[in-house]
């Protein structure tokens, strides 16, 4: 049995009963629901999902005492992608449980209907601690919001933590794979492409057609489109809980910097550390030495800074950037001149060589190089190096 299939069922021995009858029409009054309970064995460790590893990827509390359990899963279809006329004519949502997977659909036959399916959204949203979306920051929650308020209802049910996968997905693997779709993650990073699928953007024009024809078999792909979604954000969750959770697994160096990059912007600079020393064994080698050496040399571990400039210096790793950082604090903390102009002038060297490309940004730097190097000798011929001394730190 297919996944269309399923959702006209009623959903297998111990899901939710669908309200419909085998032609899909719900009795008046009310909006189509369609409901199927999919197996855990398709969501492998989705129960294991800790609340601290949540933290520390989104850089939000999450509720205590944690549930994987707790959290809903939510995706809508849309007439539109803005505008002030969009509504959500198909909001999806889905929860795990002991025993699999759940999925509840409620559909907006027509615009008379959608009082009903947002009273079936609100009472389902206030059962659970938090919401998982995918893009859900920017477009399906203020949607909502803005639908809940215009029929009179309240936003509250609104109010909880909320993990936006895009944005997450983005911090991860945007500079890998440049595009975060849902369609390309699942594909690239989840190694589960969909085959065919109605695009997205297909979605409101086939509704409307719908409108006019009241031909029900024309939703069945937007439906079988709107549950994999959803289907697929529990599993991307747990795809990248595991890699937080477990980074020495993690393939890419380029995932593993972003990573790194990811901790430092939620104010966790030591779990950076481990993910930045993890990159440099990979083709990050040279960017994620800089961002371990600027974290250390943040957290006042300047000693292991310079050792770890000076390593990268000596095998050629990062660049000029190398030489100038160690110029820095050579100029700044120890007060050797002498070893800074040094190292400025390595800079300007390495910065010389015919294999890098004389743009805009090799020119800034040169220039600033050119800059402290000038202001170096003065110092140098004017006054002893100890005259300095009690100066206040300045890392330009």
């Amino acid at each position: 049995m297919n996944l269309r299939d399923k959702l006209r069922a009623v959903g297998g021995s111990g899901g939710a009963r669908t309200k419909q009858e085998d032609g899909g029409s719900a009795a008046p009054g009310d909006c189509r629901y369609l409901a199927v309970k999919r197996p855990l064995s398709e969501f492998p460790g989705a129960l294991a999902v800790r609340g601290e590893t949540l933290e520390k990827m989104t850089g939000t509390e999450m509720p205590s005492p944690f549930d994987p359990k707790r959290i809903l899963y939510l995706d809508t279809e849309t007439t539109g992608l803005r505008g002030s006329g969009t509504v959500a004519f198909l909001v999806g949502l889905g929860y795990l449980t002991e025993e699999g997977f759940e999925i509840h659909q409620f559909l907006m036959r027509d615009y008379d209907e959608e009082t009903y399916l947002l009273k079936h959204v609100e009472a389902g949203m206030n059962r659970f601690d938090m919401l998982c979306t995918f893009n859900g920051s920017t477009f399906d929650v203020p949607l909502l919001e803005g639908r809940l308020l215009m029929n009179r209802f309240r936003r509250d049910c609104l109010d909880k933590p909320h993990i936006d996968l895009l944005q997450l997905a983005r911090r991860v693997w945007k500079l890998r794979l440049k595009r975060c779709n849902l369609g390309r993650l699942e594909t690239v990073v989840l190694g589960a492409p969909r085959g065919e699928d109605l695009p997205g953007s297909e979605v409101p024009k086939r509704y409307f057609t719908y409108l006019k024809t009241k031909q029900e078999s024309l939703l069945d792909d937007i439906l079988t489109h709107n549950a994999q979604d959803i289907a697929s954000l529990c599993v991307l969750l747990t795809h990248m809980a595991e890699m937080y959770e477990h980074p020495e697994q993690v393939a890419f160096s380029e995932d593993l910097y972003s990573m790194g990059r990811s901790m430092e912007k939620n104010r966790r600079p030591e779990e950076a550390r481990r993910y930045y020393q993890l990159a440099r064994m990979g083709r990050m080698r040279g960017e994620a030495g800089l961002a371990l050496g600027r974290n250390l040399r943040r957290a006042g571990e300047r000693d292991q800074a310079e050792a770890l400039w000076s390593e990268m210096i000596a095998h050629g790793a990062g660049g000029v950037q190398p030489y100038i950082e160690m110029a820095k604090l050579l100029e700044h903390r120890k007060r050797d001149y002498k070893g800074a102009l040094e190292m400025t002038e390595r800079a300007l060297l390495r910065l010389s060589e015919e294999r890098l490309r004389e743009d805009r940004t090799v020119q800034e730097t040169k220039n600033a190089l050119q800059y402290r190097r000038r202001r170096l000798k003065k110092r140098l011929a004017s006054r002893p190096q100890n005259d300095d001394a009690g100066r206040p730190e300045e890392e330009r």
